[in-house]
């Protein structure tokens, strides 16, 4: 009878605490994923593989794609109905070797011009799967989905599922894509798996450390990154692939390059100066800017490292009247205040670290304390963000933890344009001084 009433007692209390285990609000963090592998795939080597979009100037998109036959030309065709192409281009095409590794046959095509929020049926290389695409709009609202440091793991592959759910005009990611880190298969392997979401929204990227892969007298860096990854430099303006902009539907973006010389005799800076005079806040009331290593992170991970950075051109961005930084590098979510000079400003920008895609190597859950005053909210967790730009005054931001496979908004805020809020006017003056500045 004893054994009975401890028994029964015993499984009494396990419901209790399962029962006290479902209905805690705490975050319990899902075990890792391991990195995806992928099967070999035979297929002609003129089919097009790895094919992903980018802007390319007003009102013109660029096709990316690579074929093993080096023959295979670099045609896209294309129209506004299924197998009917009314229009073609033709663009150029590039290879590159690394150590043991040669490179299929890289295209980039520019197509257009190009109707505004419309959908296009394209085919790559004469020949292959018919691909489609939908160009942004030319109006509010706009909306982004953002991710940095996606990598090739279970958790990079849920983080694309979630941003698929979401109803996103471009993909904006700051820097640290495949985490082929030398292995140049992962390129292809990388390419592969983002190419249904990247085929058919603009893919807007920057460099991160893990695109570095230079080897001391072998080869430079960024070789695999710019022979893949060609962003729209020379249409605004940069002699580097690593830094240029680009403008959408009321919003001028700012790419910057982490990795390459950014001090004041530096041509990054040179540039930034230039492309900072040339924004019209009437024509694009919204600022943004993306590099990899954030300079506002009360994350261990990292610390300091965008000091440097952040010393020669922070001054440029606050006199521009910068709304929103988007960083990554930081395996974790974080969100500031508006913050100029370390410290909480009202005509400062909104800095967001989301290095938290799912990269392979894990997240960076050591944070600093007491939390800093300008930082409103952390979470070491994996997700993605979505910034959907309203109007010429409102955007809403929101983070979506990837928490067991279902997109949750952990964190949102609105955000108002510094160009409706008297801060742009007050900077005039200090604008004119810097950006004009020999």
């Amino acid at each position: 009878m004893e054994t009975k009433l401890k028994l029964s007692l015993l499984v009494i209390l396990t419901v209790f605490l399962s029962i006290s285990a479902t209905v805690r609000t705490d975050y319990v963090r899902p075990q890792p994923r391991k990195t995806l592998h992928f099967p070999w795939n035979p297929r002609p080597p003129s089919q097009p593989q790895q094919v992903h979009i980018s802007l390319a100037g007003e009102k013109h998109m660029r096709i990316s794609w690579v074929s093993d036959d080096k023959s295979a030309p670099s045609i896209v065709e294309y129209g506004m109905s299924p197998g009917r192409y009314s229009s073609s281009a033709e663009g150029e095409a590039t290879s590159y070797s690394y150590l043991l590794y040669s490179s299929g046959k890289i295209h980039h095509t520019v197509i257009g011009p190009l109707e505004h929020d419309t959908v296009y049926f394209y085919r790559c290389g004469g020949q292959g799967p018919e691909f489609q695409l939908k160009t942004p709009p030319a109006q509010f609202p706009v909306t982004f989905s953002v991710a940095g440091d996606l990598g090739q793991t279970g958790w990079t592959k849920t983080t694309l599922d979630h941003i698929d759910q979401c109803q996103y005009d471009i993909h904006l990611l700051p820097g640290d894509l495949s985490y082929a880190d030398y292995m140049q298969h992962r390129w292809d392997t990388f390419g592969e798996l983002v190419q249904p979401l990247a085929s058919a929204k603009p893919w807007m990227v920057t460099q991160g450390n893990h695109e570095k892969e230079k080897i001391l007298l072998f080869t430079d860096a960024f070789v695999s990154y710019n022979a893949r990854w060609k962003m729209p430099f020379e249409e605004s303006g940069s002699t580097s692939n690593l830094y240029y902009s680009f403008e959408v539907a009321g919003v001028h973006v700012v790419m910057l390059g982490s990795y390459t010389d950014y001090d004041e005799l530096s041509d990054q800076y040179s540039w930034l100066k230039a492309d900072l005079s040339k924004v019209d806040r009437k024509k694009t009331p919204w600022l943004i800017v993306l590099f990899h290593v954030p300079w506002y992170n009360s994350n261990y991970a990292h610390q300091g490292e965008g000091d440097g950075m952040m010393a020669a051109m922070e001054p440029l961005l606050y006199a521009a009247g910068v709304d929103i930084a988007l960083a990554g590098h930081v395996h974790a979510y974080e969100r500031s205040n508006r913050v100029n000079n370390g410290k909480s400003d009202s005509c400062g920008a909104v800095h967001i670290t989301i290095g938290d895609g799912g990269n392979k190597e894990g997240l960076a859950q050591k944070y600093k304390h007491p939390q800093p005053e300008w930082s409103l909210f952390r979470e070491a967790s994996f997700g993605h963000g979505e910034l959907k730009i309203v109007n010429s005054t409102h955007a809403f931001w929101s983070w979506h933890r990837n928490d067991d496979d279902e997109p949750v908004r952990s964190d949102h805020v609105w955000i108002t344009s510094l160009s409706s809020s008297g801060c742009l006017a007050e900077k005039n003056y200090e604008l004119r001084k810097i950006l004009l500045a020999p």
